[in-house]
């Protein structure tokens, strides 16, 4: 893209591990104002700085610019990405709250999907200065645009949650844990949470930034989040992230030894299955766990440790490239972070109020 610029891989994947610092950073401002004034205020912002981010990523021309206006205003933008919507499902659903995640957060799987294609062609048909142009306008329009159709919680349109005048087991379940943000960060169920989260996000994002068939990988994404979202109203979120940490480190050790085409590809298709399981039911665990009180805040918190590992994940993998021109060593270390967001979350159990 900096064609006046020689990098290293290591200097390249710095500007989004930059950018995912300042998203995890951000995810907890924008935890704290959707509890208080909800999706539409928030997104409509982040959806701003985005298309804004967007625009400026077309006039780059240093090494600066693009740490600015992609690791900072981009990495900003996308901090409304995830916490809003998620937070707002939980509060409009008790019943079925894990599968209408599912179905939310596909939508994040479709744009790894599409969004790659879509920029590709783009660039082929304009140059790439003019398809920033392009996605940052489109962002801008559409992102504002549907924001506008979005409330905090069904009690500002006189309707109650769905499932919560059901009563039962299920409804008790999630009525009964209200935790305050002080209350949720001294349980050892928050940092343990929170550690799951910072080994998913280093894991996947290594694999998502260093690896070719992204296409495969967030198709697949979408039938993880999709079909183990409706299946943690059954069996459990905390089942559902052991399926899927359990085929993560599966894949990422199988994929050391993988040399040809078809294994690659098949590797994409199941672990991005697998990491798109994982996606979905963190904001239902968090309901689970802690109530619905600071849902927002406690979410954004959580989902820093995913941010912090999507930093580090990509960085430490393009330096171990450039000193051993080999991912063998990186992929290694993606399977056993795995394994350790599979051992803890073995520990995680239930909280209890007082």
């Amino acid at each position: 893209m900096l064609t006046d610029l020689l990098l290293t891989r290591a200097e390249t994947s710095s500007a989004l591990s930059l950018s995912w610092i300042i998203q995890g950073l951000a995810t907890i401002v924008v935890g704290r104002i959707n509890d208080r004034l909800g999706p539409r205020i928030v997104i409509t912002v982040c959806g701003t700085i985005l298309g804004l981010g967007c625009l400026l990523m077309s006039q780059i021309n240093t090494l600066w610019q693009l740490y600015l206006f992609y690791g900072v205003l981009i990495g900003i933008g996308m901090s409304g990405s995830y916490i809003p919507a998620t937070s707002a499902v939980a509060r409009w659903f008790v019943k079925r709250r894990s599968m209408m995640t599912g179905i939310v957060v596909a939508g994040n799987g479709i744009g790894i999907l599409l969004g790659p294609l879509l920029a590709t062609w783009l660039i082929s048909l304009y140059e790439w200065r003019l398809s920033y142009i392009i996605i940052g306008g489109i962002a801008l329009v559409a992102i504002v645009l549907l924001a506008q159709l979005l409330r905090r919680d069904p009690t500002q349109v006189g309707q109650m949650p769905y499932g919560e005048n059901i009563g039962g087991e299920q409804g008790l379940k999630f009525a009964t844990n209200a935790f305050s943000f002080k209350e949720a960060v001294s349980t050892r169920q928050f940092w343990l949470l929170s550690s799951m989260t910072l080994c998913l996000g280093f894991s996947v994002h290594t694999i998502l930034v260093h690896i070719v068939p992204h296409a495969t990988v967030g198709g697949s994404s979408v039938i993880g989040r999709f079909l183990l979202g409706g299946a943690g109203d059954r069996i459990g979120n905390r089942q559902v992230f052991i399926i899927g940490f359990a085929l993560m480190a599966v894949t990422l050790l199988w994929l050391v030894s993988a040399t040809e085409l078809w294994a690659l590809f098949l590797f994409a298709a199941v672990f991005g299955f697998a990491f798109g399981s994982c996606v979905t039911p963190q904001s239902p665990l968090v309901a689970e766990l802690f109530g619905l009180r600071s849902h927002g805040l406690i979410l954004g918190l959580t989902s820093l440790g995913f941010c912090l590992g999507a930093a580090v994940g990509p960085f430490v993998a393009g330096y171990i490239f450039d000193v051993t021109t080999s991912y063998q060593v990186a992929f290694l270390i993606c399977a056993a972070i795995s394994i350790i967001g599979l051992i803890l979350n073995v520990f995680l159990k239930p909280t209890k109020t007082s």
